[in-house]
């Protein structure tokens, strides 16, 4: 199972500035998990991008509530991952995090002083990514030790899997890989549509101009902004109207109009046109190993993680307890001073 997916997809997804609390924080104990704490700092650390961004959006508190709690939970599987980790003597090493952001500085075409700059940039000290590699590298190999040696997938599981997934799909026709820059506006946007479409014909001006699309669409495009723009191949005959007929006026290399839509602006790049040939088993076969494979992984390494979280003494604490028993929970910060994160007697691991 490949360590270099998981992490990128981690650093993607978590690599934003620290947790802005609502009250200013006094930290204290999260949870209990075995002889290990957790502390309020780490999970508003965890759940802080995404929680600046639902709130951006209008969640209420018990939506924050919500992701504070998932959040946690993952800290608590890391607890239990790394204490698995050291009794198998599976611990991760400082060469093994080296590899791992070497291959996604490589990956998303980056040396490793940009990645750097990039992570600065949102806010995430090196050593903060560095643990949160190694978490993720150390989960992976838990689970490949753990579950994936016990998991097998046979022929008539593949052929399930390519009915589903292939069954319905065309049987010729064409297909064309494009770029997008899709700038929001309208209601429930940033933007009203004017000021959208403004924004769109202007992105379209630069590019006649001999900028970049790729360049433009990382700065202002809400479709794919980190490939820029690229949202693959499509088959024509999957594609609403608005975005097929001016396609099919395109030459390879040449930028559409904007369009106007009700939930912003668009304009396209045709990259190229291909006859559609539809996928056979055989071809599919090898990516249909890995996605059966990696779903029945993922189902018994559930089962086997709510195994030992029955197996492991685990409290949550102040606000985290009161969440996840649905009371209204109190100011973090309040609650925080109610369990500080002072030395205590562990408690045992049955």
């Amino acid at each position: 199972m490949s360590l270099r997916a998981p992490a990128l997809a981690l650093c993607l997804a978590l690599c934003a500035g620290r947790a802005a609390a609502d009250e200013a924080l006094v930290d204290g104990i999260a949870a209990q998990v075995g002889p290990e704490i957790v502390l309020v700092s780490e999970v508003l650390e965890l759940a802080g991008p995404i929680e600046a961004e639902a709130r951006q959006q209008g969640a209420s508190e018990s939506d924050v509530a919500k992701l504070r709690a998932d959040a946690l939970e993952q800290l608590i599987e890391r607890r239990l991952i790394s204490k698995v980790a050291h009794d198998a003597h599976l611990e991760v090493g400082d060469s093994d995090v080296d590899n791992a952001i070497e291959g996604i500085a490589k990956d998303n075409g980056l040396s490793l002083d940009q990645l750097r700059a990039s992570l600065t940039a949102h806010g995430v000290r090196w050593d903060e990514y560095r643990e949160r590699i190694k978490a993720e590298i150390e989960r992976q190999k838990v689970i490949n030790a753990m579950v994936g040696a016990q998991i097998t997938v046979d022929e008539t599981e593949l052929h399930a899997a390519y009915r589903e997934l292939y069954a319905e799909q065309p049987q010729g026709g064409e297909e064309v890989h494009i770029k997008q820059i899709l700038v929001l506006g309208g209601e429930g946007t940033p933007r009203d549509l004017p000021t959208a479409c403004a924004a769109a014909r202007d992105a379209r001006a630069r590019i006649a101009k001999g900028e970049p699309f790729e360049k433009i669409a990382q700065e202002v495009s809400a479709a794919a902004p980190q490939q820029g723009g690229d949202i693959g191949w499509l088959h024509v005959d999957t594609m609403a109207g608005w975005m097929a007929d001016p396609l099919q006026h395109l030459e390879p290399g040449a930028v559409s109009p904007v369009i106007e839509l009700p939930f912003g602006c668009t304009l396209f790049e045709l990259v190229e046109r291909k006859t559609y040939e539809p996928v056979t088993f055989e071809q599919a076969k090898p990516q249909l190993q890995q996605q059966v494979y990696q779903h029945k992984v993922m189902e018994k390494y559930h089962d086997w993680m709510e195994g030992l979280r029955k197996r492991t003494f685990i409290s949550r604490r102040g606000y985290f307890a009161e969440t996840g028993t649905g009371a209204k929970p109190a100011g973090l910060a309040q609650r925080a001073r109610a369990e500080p994160a002072a030395a205590e007697e562990p408690a045992a691991t049955p």
